[in-house]
């Protein structure tokens, strides 16, 4: 990764030193061992309803560029228990990539979690994942959300530089912590305990997170906060213990660069010995040495830099002994933002259901855009990350921001943003662990595309040093012939190999003619060597609860559109089924062959009238492109989600409890059936309550030649098969059909997304266009477009046209 700048100016009375010390080591650590990926997907909504389909594009980076350690990015969906609920395994190409999740209607209402890490991410804390809430409404739901708008929040104070010095004056940022929407308003005042009716200074809220307010403190006293917000709620905050010696450091913006004042108080030997080291994303980009022996120091960094690089600048002083001493984070060129604008011819209409399109004016830097267009709702309390402000702040920091995304539009307030960043910590790393020597410990290394590991048994043996033959084959590829040898443990491995369809593996054995004792009861289990890791910390709180509907529940105005929208797509499909249903004529009674299939394999023992079956003969052909079966029952059930153990195998629950396992009506653990090719599952059972068995799982493998009846007569193979399931594919946004007879009886057009394309270029001679019809409402449409080009240089849209 390059540096995206240098700093090569030095304060007066300072020196740079050639030895290389302890510093010196930390920082070659530093710059060697913590490159560090981030993650922020754009989602077409902020809530949805069962039976929505959740459209997603990623953008994975390192630093402030797209990624290129990691080709596969994990998405997960779970719910506020942290049961998983689906997941999803998207390809990156050039750090961007895009996926969907169907929302099923057994979905509760709830508050669930979209989770996104790379596997390379995953040797780092789990606090830089990307987890964002996402509440989900079932109009058939028991229980209803409802939010709390009474936010409880608390409140704290930061002195620039994490320092709190006798007599020298400090500013200090205060900043609010809330789980929903913080108070629109807020003040407060700083006073000397031993003269609580005197106000030292006073402040007021910059916006909703942060206000700023300076003091000279006297050693031995102690000073206390007290914020207010515009309903009356008041918080006490203790300021820090006043420090009889140290420094403090003071940093300032102007158009030649940033300028810094190091103010130091009862140093025995000033300032020499103590040494300045600034990082961008973990890379060095500034060192200076003091000398001089003198407690205060002012110079000038220069920002005059190539392409004029926007980051967030890490300053750190050391003391004599190389100990830091202060530190402070600091946004360089806040104003002068690093992205380009496209150049749009618009043809809007604000009718209802009217034709809408815009074109994006060809340039040769820019080829491929990710566009949302959606109807603008109007929020009193807006709470926006957006690319920008995941770029340039949420993706390094961990704590809540409230509508992080309003530090980087035209208007922003560029003191509110340097009060913010007052009141943070760089956590990618700590300086006593860099010191120290300490590495982060590697276990997940990044791959190129998928690789899979297969154990191959032959009546249950391990077949050591073995030739086996294995023919791949997706539904739109030729036939590939790959021989491969296992192992001396009996292992095959399929390496760096990309494919987005269900790839069917045929295998068999090499044979050689002497080998006669060899049978054929050929077996091979693969399990992904890039998989997903659970999740161990704890999903984050928010002002969301969930609380018994009545007939009298209100819903949100945009839910209810949500809901109504649901409807309309609902009756879009009656009428088509109708249309079907009149050209066919019924003329015999059909076979219930899931009924039969269950007869045949189940003892009355597993009988339940409150059962849910599964026929893998029959039905349910794409089971064959999932991993095991567990990952296909996810959201196909009522009441039953799944979690991840420590060893990454998926764990049913049934409402909430945890559900016994069977395979052929034998307990077994989750591992057991995790190990099961797909290919092999004649059927499963879902028992939930009012049998013999209850709260349970039974999964029934084929026996014989059990073959769907489509299948019978064809010539069967007489070699193994099984499925593997590769990259998912997104579901292609569907613009719909106004002009139809069916969408003409659709009287209230709610649709809140207009148009999605997470991969939109242009054709020969054409300019990118985006097409789109309003909705009967959208007269305001927010639209979002994103594109970089060969060197990272972002182009950026977000208006409301």
């Amino acid at each position: 990764m390059k540096k995206i700048f240098i700093f090569f100016m030095y304060v007066v009375g300072m020196m740079q030193l050639n030895a290389q010390d302890k510093i010196d080591k930390a920082i070659e650590n530093l710059e060697q061992n913590y490159t560090q990926e981030k993650v922020y997907l754009l989602l077409d909504k902020d809530k949805y309803v069962v039976g929505d389909n959740i459209y997603f594009k990623s953008f994975v980076f390192n630093g402030y560029g797209r990624s290129a350690i990691s080709n596969t990015l994990f998405v997960e969906l779970y719910d506020h228990s942290k049961n998983l609920v689906d997941k999803k395994t998207v390809f990156l190409k050039n750090g961007e990539g895009d996926g969907t999740f169907v929302l099923t209607n057994f979905l509760n209402e709830d508050v669930y979690f979209i989770r996104a890490y790379t596997t390379w991410m995953a040797n780092f804390s789990e606090e830089f994942n990307f987890l964002k809430p996402i509440p989900i409404y079932n109009p058939n739901s028991e229980q209803k959300l409802v939010q709390d708008k009474n936010t409880k929040w608390t409140a704290n104070v930061f002195p620039e530089s994490g320092t709190f010095i006798d007599n020298i004056a400090t500013k200090f940022a205060a900043r609010i912590f809330s789980q929903g929407n913080p108070p629109q308003a807020w003040s407060g005042y700083v006073i000397d305990s031993e003269k609580p009716n005197e106000k030292l200074a006073s402040f007021k809220g910059l916006d909703q997170n942060v206000g700023i307010f300076t003091i000279t403190p006297k050693f031995g006293k102690t000073y206390k906060a007290i914020i207010e917000d515009n309903k009356g709620n008041k918080q006490t905050v203790n300021l820090p213990a006043v420090a009889n010696s140290g420094i403090n450091l003071q940093l300032t913006n102007d158009a030649k660069g940033i300028n810094y004042k190091i103010k130091g108080n009862n140093l025995t030997q000033g300032l020499q010995g103590y040494t300045i080291v600034g990082t961008i994303n973990n890379q060095m980009v500034y060192r200076a040495n003091i000398k001089t022996t003198a407690s205060d120091a002012t110079s000038n960094i220069p920002t005059k830099v190539s392409n004029d690089e926007t980051a967030v600048l890490h300053i750190t002083i050391f003391d004599d002994k190389q100990n830091p001493v202060a530190q402070r984070l600091f946004f360089v060129n806040p104003k002068n933002l690093n992205i380009d604008e496209p150049t749009l011819a618009f043809s809007m209409n604000n009718e209802p259901r009217a034709f809408n399109s815009f074109d994006i004016e060809p340039d040769s830097d820019y080829k491929n855009f990710t566009i949302l267009v959606k109807e603008n709702n109007l929020s009193e309390n807006r709470n926006e990350n957006s690319l920008l402000s995941a770029k340039w702040l949420t993706g390094d920091f961990t704590s809540s921001i409230f509508n992080p995304a309003q530090y980087f539009e035209k208007n922003a307030n560029a003191e509110a943003l340097d009060a913010l960043l007052i009141s943070e910590k760089w956590k990618r790393f700590d300086w006593e662990s860099l010191l120290a020597g300490k590495t982060p410990e590697f276990n997940y290394k990044p791959h190129k595309n998928l690789s899979f590991k297969g154990k191959v048994t032959n009546n249950g043996r391990f077949l050591p040093n073995k030739n086996i033959n294995l023919l791949l084959k997706t539904e739109k590829s030729e036939k590939n012939f790959v021989p491969a040898v296992t192992d001396n443990n009996g292992f095959i491995y399929l390496d760096n190999i990309y494919f987005d369809e269900p790839l069917s593996v045929s295998y068999y054995l090499n044979k050689d003619k002497k080998e006669t004792s060899e049978s054929d009861n050929l077996n091979i289990v693969f399990q992904p060597l890039i998989t997903n890791i659970p999740y161990r910390n704890t999903l984050p709180t928010t002002n969301y609860s969930l609380v018994k509907a009545t007939a009298n529940s209100s819903t949100d105005p945009a839910i209810a559109k949500s809901l109504q929208n649901r409807k309309n797509q609902q009756a879009l499909k009656d009428f088509d089924q109708e249309t079907a249903i009149e050209e066919v004529k019924v003329t015999a009674k059909k076979v219930d062959k899931k009924a039969e299939l269950d007869k045949e394999l189940s003892t009355g023992r597993f009988n339940s009238m409150n059962a849910t079956i599964f026929d893998l003969v029959n039905e349910n052909k794409d089971a064959q492109a999932s991993q095991n079966i567990l990952q296909w029952l996810q959201g196909r059930a009522a009441g039953l989600t799944f979690q991840m153990d420590q060893s990454g195998n998926l764990v049913p629950s049934i409402r909430g409890s945890q559900a016994s396992l069977f395979l052929d009506e034998m307990p077994v653990d989750a591992s057991m059936i995790n190990s099961i090719p797909v290919s092999n599952i004649a059927m499963v059972k879902v028992l939930k309550d009012g049998g013999l068995i209850s709260n349970a799982v039974a999964i029934y493998t084929k026996r014989g030649n059990m073959v769907s009846d489509e299948d019978k007569g064809k010539d069967q193979e007489k070699v193994n098969k099984l499925v593997l399931r590769g990259y998912d594919k997104s579901v292609e946004f569907e613009l719909p059909d106004i002009t139809s007879d069916a969408y003409k009886k659709i009287t209230k057009d709610t649709r809140e997304t207009l148009y999605w394309n997470p991969s939109l270029s242009e054709e020969p001679g054409l300019a990118p266009r985006a097409k789109f019809f309003n909705n009967d409402d959208a007269k305001n449409r927010q639209i979002i477009i994103i594109s970089f080009d060969k060197n990272d240089r972002l182009l950026y849209y977000n208006e409301v046209k």
